[in-house]
């Protein structure tokens, strides 16, 4: 393992933990060289997913997009970075669970936009608008209204 401060090969684990599912292992290594400390993270290496985008074509899936715009849109909301990050892992191993090896990308944006809709309407909204690539005002109010007429049911039970 490379240190990233010096760029030296020779260090010592001075701590690992398995996470809560066991699918990954923390690593705390110190650098030989420059005694700097750094984490690793392991975890099995699964086959590649791939999504089908719109136009066909096909691409790796990357869970570091999906999380950029999952993270937009819950800008300046309460929700956690760890909330997130145990969505994504349900998202990906669901898809290993299944053994899809390619998924359309609306369903990996469908499954953004529910799980956004339980958690923060907010943040729903907000993805929404560019998701579902609303094209005027009317569309986008209209959607406000459901969502207003949800909670006002919701409230009512």
């Amino acid at each position: 393992m490379k240190c990233p401060f010096c760029g030296h090969t020779d260090n010592k684990v001075v701590d690992s933990r398995v996470s809560k599912d066991a699918s990954v292992i923390r690593r705390r290594r110190q650098c030989l060289e420059c005694d700097q400390r750094f984490t690793t993270y392991e975890r099995v290496e699964e086959l590649e997913t791939y999504v089908i985008k719109k136009d066909g074509t096909r691409e790796v899936f990357d869970r570091g997009k999906v999380k950029k715009g999952i993270m937009l849109a819950l800008q300046k909301r309460p929700v956690s970075v760890n909330v997130v990050e145990e969505f994504l892992d349900n998202l990906e191993s669901g898809f290993q669970e299944q053994n899809r090896r390619e998924i359309p990308a609306s369903e990996v944006g469908e499954a953004v936009i529910n799980w956004l809709r339980k958690i923060d309407d907010v943040a729903y909204v907000r993805f929404a608008s560019v998701y579902r690539e609303f094209r005027d005002v009317k569309e986008f109010m209209s959607e406000l209204e459901r969502i207003v007429s949800n909670n006002k049911e919701s409230a009512a039970d």
